[in-house]
């Protein structure tokens, strides 16, 4: 063998450094990932707590502390009714609900999604809360009470829109 045959090859070098652009598929494909998580954890925040669901997740936090209170007869129907009506003013506005009163503020209620208020025991909430001086049949002390917190929590949960004022 001759000695010299390494002298006959070509000489080094290096394959061309490799361009920073275009970046390889699995880049654009993280970069779309990312975007969409970005875009998706914006909407989910923006979700979140848009007004309608804050007040209503308010709401029912304080329908279940009304639940746990040891409230009953006039006192749990005031409480109800309190909740009840801030919660439709805050959610339509002082000019359209401040003003309903009895059987128009029951049609109101029904009307926003709460159908159980429209009957008996709409009247009988009213009754117990502000005393209409008519008395209904003796029933047992905690029925009423779960109705009344049925319907609120129907009327609550099936709540429309917020109007701007």
């Amino acid at each position: 063998m001759n000695a010299g045959w390494l002298a006959q090859l070509a000489a080094d070098h290096a394959p061309p450094r490799a361009g920073w652009f275009p970046p390889a598929i699995g880049w654009w494909v993280a970069a779309a990932c990312a975007l969409l998580s970005a875009a998706l954890v914006v909407w989910i925040v923006r979700w979140w707590r848009e007004p309608r669901r804050l007040l209503k997740r308010a709401a029912l936090r304080e329908l279940r502390l009304i639940r746990s209170s040891p409230l009953q007869g006039p006192e749990a129907a005031r409480a109800i009714e309190s909740l009840l009506r801030r919660h439709a003013v805050a959610l339509h506005g002082s000019g359209r609900v401040a003003r309903l009163t009895g059987e128009k503020w029951l049609a109101f209620a029904s009307a926003s999604g709460a159908e159980a208020l429209a009957g008996a025991t709409g009247r009988s909430l009213l009754a117990a809360a502000f005393g209409a001086g008519r008395r209904e049949p003796a029933r047992e002390p905690g029925l009423d009470r779960e109705r009344w917190l049925a319907a609120a929590a129907e009327l609550i949960r099936r709540s429309g829109r917020m109007e701007r004022a």
